[in-house]
């Protein structure tokens, strides 16, 4: 007798891309196959939400989240809380974001990309669904804002591909937080990685990152 195969949910995917223009229901014929029975699509900009959501609707198993991610921001209006309450109305939406701060390639917009972030985590507060972050170079900023939004009204976040230092993971873990671990944590030189995931999972933080620690 065998298991069953798992059944396994994607949790952050882009379908929208155009890399996959054209090939959708194969696509997903086969993440099934995979044993993949759902999946959460991300968009990334506003007014490409339309057709994020037209994907969500067109497959079973398909869901989606919104938000305007940090690299963007720049290029895009400024989202507003009530743009992404609104989209909370939609039996597959699911998620708030990507959003977050990337001062890797976009550090000139860093102030923009902080406002956003704020608005997207009121969006949170108010959906009561979860925030979806993407945090690159900027650790120090990130932790301070999540820690002082989170003291004035609570709200879920995973940290997405979760790539960044033992105190931004200290401060994520503290807050109730989900770290996404991505590949990235098989890449030969992410010892330093796998080393908070593992720390993370054995809840013994404090001990194999103490100045991480509080």
């Amino acid at each position: 007798m065998t298991d069953a195969a798992p059944r396994l949910t994607d949790s952050h995917c882009h379908l929208d891309f155009p890399d996959f223009d054209g090939e959708h229901a194969a696509l997903i014929d086969r993440a099934r196959a995979a044993g993949v029975h759902r999946m959460v699509t991300i968009c990334t900009r506003l007014r490409q939400e339309p057709a994020v959501r037209a994907l969500a609707e067109a497959h079973e198993g398909v869901f989606y989240a919104a938000g305007t991610h940090p690299m963007s921001v720049a290029d895009e209006p400024m989202v507003t809380v009530e743009d992404l309450t609104a989209l909370a109305a939609h039996p597959k939406f699911v998620g708030i974001g990507e959003t977050g701060l990337d001062y890797h390639y976009t550090a000139d917009s860093a102030r923009a990309q902080q406002d956003s972030l704020r608005i997207h985590i009121e969006a949170a507060r108010r959906t009561g669904l979860p925030l979806i972050i993407h945090a690159r170079d900027a650790d120090d900023d990130m932790a301070r804002i999540l820690t002082r939004e989170h003291a004035a009204g609570a709200f879920g976040c995973v940290m997405h591909c979760f790539s960044s230092s033992a105190a931004l993971a200290r401060a994520a873990l503290d807050l109730d937080f989900y770290l996404s671990m991505s590949g990235i944590a098989a890449f030969p030189r992410s010892d330093d990685l796998r080393r908070i995931f593992a720390a993370a999972t054995e809840a013994n933080f404090d001990r194999l990152f103490p100045k991480a620690a509080r």
